[in-house]
Order: structure tokens, then sequence, then C-alpha cells
């Protein structure tokens, strides 16, 4: 027998630079990783009260570990909607009164019994922790550009130029699964081409949907090409094969290699699935890490792909079965958009999922219920870009790089809000009459509500100033909460019974608690608008909004936004109790986890009479 040299294709992986890889992980990366870490973990743990810091006097204050010898003191303000302000800079970590270096991992079981960490949810925790942080720090060895470089900058280059992720989840970066050089080649902050891979799957076991106004061989050809669609159909040939037998798939290429090529080893073995070679054109992924956008011919579709990488409480597969209904409920989304005349007003305008395809292992099906994960791992839908509707001087940005920050503390919006030459609050209302509004109306004219965070948000941006917006990520994520509420049969899954007392929730903890908090707070701290005028400037976006429409005078009512209070909805609470299915999307409120209550920021401003 031949041993292998040590150039063997078979003995040496394909990225074979182990110094490279980890060239971002130092001393320095890592302490500052972990500072800028513990501070958002001491601010969303004491803002969801897992943690009760103890104020100390002159704005310090401290947490005690469960038991009793560990301490974290640091500098805060608090402020609207139990916002926890903190100074990195000020964290200590004191043991027995002395003082220890700050370390991420030992926090975590230092507060296991405050944060509710099992045995069994906590060392895959830590496991998203440390790849958290090993996020971070590759992204503090990148070239660094400022808030005011990056307001100026095009849509790629604000998407890939994101540090931080989702704001409420302290382990939003986990991404269990990829290697270090499958982190540097398909994390969206390293904004590394990617050309994705394709597979024919067998007709028998697929299933493609569309939109009304595509079908698969137009949508196909105008896709890939007329060449490489050729290309991929004599590979089937070659092997025997009828090209009329198969449907085409869009993979991830590290789903090909970890998943496809192993799991689903008996369907490649027997022609169900055939591995067809790479497409010709390059993308970028995109914060959400499974989808893709063209970088090649930007007015073609996203392609969201399968990912059986487990990220922030959920394995980021596709469900075969799920895609089903895709383009149905894109599309009627779309019509009531343009039937209502108060959506039309704002400019919403929504990136239909038009089509979608899903394979069906046979063997896994059988053996498994609708959650699982082996259900979930070849699966794609294609989403309009934006770009086709922009105007001439427009251009686009994610709602979530209003919360961006870089290095020396400088806000994105409030560079935006400079270059527009509008004052703050004229930009504020600008950006919440085109986000805020429709969301109000979505829900008060027809119990439909959104998951509307930034990364699921496009701004259309005209002089800096936000024009309209865009929503994404629609059928996985809309639900309408009436009962008895009239929608065709194929769209039938996004109605889901939601307790009365609970459905406002869908705007006062998604947008307020969960996106305007960290905004309202960014804008203070750069003295760009004080928390006062923030929210001043919200009660009076809704005030215009039900100016507006006098007629649903009684739904307001009903579900009175000015309250004085309203629950709090805790994100990590759920994410610490089960990391890798937070919540059953068929019934989005039963895993919610109420914990008091927050005093509504606007309440002070409500209308007479409210």
């Amino acid at each position: 027998m031949t041993t292998p040299s040590r150039t063997s294709p078979h003995s040496v992986p394909p990225h074979s630079d182990p110094h490279g890889a980890v060239a971002h992980l130092t001393p320095a990366t890592w302490d500052t990783a972990v500072r800028l870490l513990l501070r958002k973990a001491l601010s969303e743990f004491s803002h969801e009260r897992l943690l009760t810091p103890t104020a100390l006097g002159d704005g310090r204050y401290a947490v005690t570990g469960d038991d009793g010898r560990v301490e974290y003191r640091f500098t805060a303000r608090l402020m609207a909607l139990d916002h926890w302000w903190i100074d990195a800079d000020s964290i200590t970590r004191l043991r027995g009164g002395a003082e220890v270096p700050l370390d991420a991992f030992a926090f975590f079981t230092e507060f296991r019994g405050a944060l509710g960490l099992s045995d069994e949810v906590l060392p895959v925790y830590l496991e998203e922790i440390g790849s958290t942080l090993a996020s971070t720090a590759y992204k503090l060895t990148k070239k660094p550009v400022t808030a005011e470089e990056l307001a100026a900058a095009d849509f790629q280059a604000i998407e890939t130029g994101m540090t931080e992720g989702h704001p409420c989840f302290v382990a939003n970066n986990g991404r269990l699964g990829f290697g270090a050089h499958e982190y540097l080649a398909y994390a969206p902050e390293a904004a590394s081409p990617v050309r994705l891979l394709w597979v024919a799957a067998h007709r028998d076991h697929t299933t493609f949907t569309c939109s009304g106004d595509t079908d698969y061989d137009t949508l196909l050809r105008a896709e890939l090409g007329e060449a490489t669609v050729e290309r991929f159909a004599a590979v089937l040939r070659g092997q025997g094969l009828e090209p009329a037998d198969y449907l085409l798939i869009p993979v991830h290429p590290w789903q090909w290699w970890n998943k496809l090529a192993v799991t689903f080893s008996a369907e490649v073995a027997q022609r169900r699935i055939v591995p067809l070679g790479e497409g010709e054109d390059e993308y970028l992924a995109q914060q959400s890490i499974r989808t893709f956008f063209n970088t090649d011919d930007p007015t073609k579709h996203y392609v969201k792909t399968a990912l059986s990488v487990l990220n922030m409480g959920f394995m980021r597969g596709l469900s075969a079965a799920y895609m089903e209904a895709t383009p149905a409920i894109n599309d009627w989304l779309a019509d009531l958009i343009a039937g209502d005349p108060v959506l039309r007003a704002t400019g919403l305008s929504v990136i239909r999922e038009r089509a979608a395809v899903g394979y069906r292992h046979p063997g896994y099906e059988a053996a498994t219920d609708r959650y699982s994960p082996y259900r979930k791992m070849l699966a794609a839908l294609w989403r309009e870009s934006p770009v086709p509707q922009l105007r001439p001087g427009q251009r686009l940005a994610t709602m979530a790089s209003l919360l961006h920050v870089d290095r020396d503390g400088n806000s994105l919006a409030a560079a935006l809000i400079a270059r527009s030459g509008l004052n703050a609050e004229e930009w504020l209302g600008r950006y919440l009459d085109a986000y805020l509004t429709p969301l109000l109306h979505s829900f008060y004219a027809h119990d439909l509500v959104y998951m509307p965070h930034g990364e699921n948000v496009i701004l259309v941006l005209e002089d800096d100033a936000v024009a309209r917006v865009v929503f994404k990520d629609i059928a996985e994520e809309i639900v309408v909460m009436d009962p008895e509420a009239q929608v065709p049969p194929e769209v039938e899954r996004i109605r889901a019974e939601v307790p009365e007392d609970m459905r406002l929730l869908s705007i006062l903890t998604d947008v307020f608690d969960c996106f305007l908090r960290h905004l309202g707070a960014i804008l203070a701290d750069r003295g760009v608008l004080t928390e006062d005028a923030f929210w001043r400037t919200v009660a009076d976006a809704v005030v215009r909004y039900q100016e507006s429409v006098p007629e649903l005078a009684e739904r307001f009512e009903r579900y009175d936004i000015f309250a004085e209070e309203f629950a709090l909805s805790c994100l990590n609470r759920l994410q610490l109790r089960d990391n890798r299915q937070m919540v059953d999307l068929a019934d989005p409120s039963g895993a919610l986890q109420l914990v008091g209550t927050l005093r509504n920021p606007i309440a002070p401003y409500a209308p007479t009479g409210a």
C-alpha cells in the first residue's frame, strides 16, 4: 500500500495554511472582542432581567455571580425601555475583591444559574459564544472604515461592512458548522466571492413552485444562461440520464461538501441527485449567511439556499415542504400592498420570493417529524433583487446599518443625517413614515405582522434620507393574526392564532424594543437627538398615521399603542433555553418569554383623549 505524500490532495485540506486561517486570533483582538461581548451581555441580560445590577453611586453598577464571590463592575446609563448603555472600557471583573482578567467563557459559567443555562445547552452556547468572538476578532483585523465612509458606500459595501449583527442576541454569530477556512470563504464580513454549486434532483422527489408571472424554464435560463443550462444537461446525458427527468437546485458549497455528499450519499449513488458543477455568476453572502446577492448581475435574483449550520437559535436549513407555498404567499402579499392606498402611499414594496424548489429525501421523511433538520437539507428559493426598482439618484442599504458604529464609536445613522442636510427630527420622521407606518397599517387594517428587524428591511436612500423601504424574507416571517381572516387556501399557513393581549407586541417588541431602543440610544450618545426628542418623533409618526385613517379609530382604541406599559418579551431567554429551536414558526406566541413590563416611551406623547 502506498503512503500518501504530504502534498496528496487526499491528505491535505483544501485550505492548508493553519496559521493564516487563524491570523485574526491574537491576544489584542481577543481581549477587545471579549470586552465588547461582555458589554452587550451585561446590557441585554440586565434589560431582560436575568441580571439585576446594584447601584454603587456615580453611575457605577455591579452584578454578582452565582457563588457570590465573583463581581463585575461597570459604568452605565439607564435609558428608555430599560436600555443599559455601558462603557465597555469601564468593565472590571473581581474575585474575592481582587481584579482578575475578563474571560467570556468564565462569565457564562459564573452566571449559569442566573441565566438558566442547562447542562445540555451550556456547552453548545459556549461554542456559539466562541464563534461570535472569533468573528468579532476577524472584523477587528479588517481595514477600518469610518461611519462617514460607510454612509457613502454602495449596497454591498455596507452589507459586508457591518460589524455587529442582531442587536439583542448576545450569541449572534455562532454559525456552528463552519470551519476556520469556511468562515473566511462564506461569512458575509469576509466578502469573499462565491460561486454556487448546482445539482440535478429527480422530479419524483422534487417540487418546484413559482409565481404566476414565471415558470421553471424561463427562470432557470434567465438566471443561468443558455450555455450553462446546456452544460448541465450534457453532464446528465453523459451519465445516460435524461435531463427532463430532473430539476436543477442551487446549493451552498458548504452544504454540498459537508452534508449532501455524505448525508445524501444514497441519493447520489442512485443518481437521484447528480452534482453538475458551479454556475458562472459570482455572489456575495448576505448578513443572513445563507442568502446570496449576484454581484456579476445585480438585477438577477437573490438565491437563498439550505445551510445546515446552527446560527442564533435555529438550524438554517430550508424545508422542502415549507417552500412549496412560498411563491403564493409572496404573490398574495404583493397584491394586498398594491390594493391598499395607504401602503402604496408609503412607497412600501416587497421583493418577492418568486420561485422555490425542494427535495424530499424518502428515508428522512419517513424517519422524522416536520421540525427535523434532516428535512431541511436540500431546498432553495429565488428572491427578486431590489436593484431594478431604483430610480435615478437612489441607492440601497440594509436597515441593520442604522445601528452600525465604527471603531471610534461614530454612528452610520448620524453620518447619514449629517450628509442629508436635514435636521435629525425631520430625517427620523421620514424614516418612520417609510418604515413604521406600513407596519402600523398592516397591523391595524389587516391583522398582518412581519418580522421587521434590520436584516429583513432594505432602505431606499435618496439624498441620504430614507425615501421608502423594501420588506423581504416574507414567506417565513409574516403572520395573519385574525383566525377568521379570509386568505386563499394556498397561503393558509400564514394564519396563526395570537392572544389578544399579545398582538401589539409585534410592534412594541419587534420595532420599539428590538430596534428603535438601540437606534435612539446611539443617536442620544452621539448628541444627535435627545431620548425625549427621539421618542416624541416616533409618537408624532404614529399620530400622523392614525389621523390619516380615522375609520380605524376603534382598532386604535382596542390595541392602544400609547398604553403606559407593555410586556417585556425576552429574546435571549429563548436562546438560553433552547439554542437549537427557539420558536415554532407555526405558533409564534407560544414560546414567548414574558417577564414583567416596560414603560412605553411614547406614552407621554399620546394625543389628547388617547
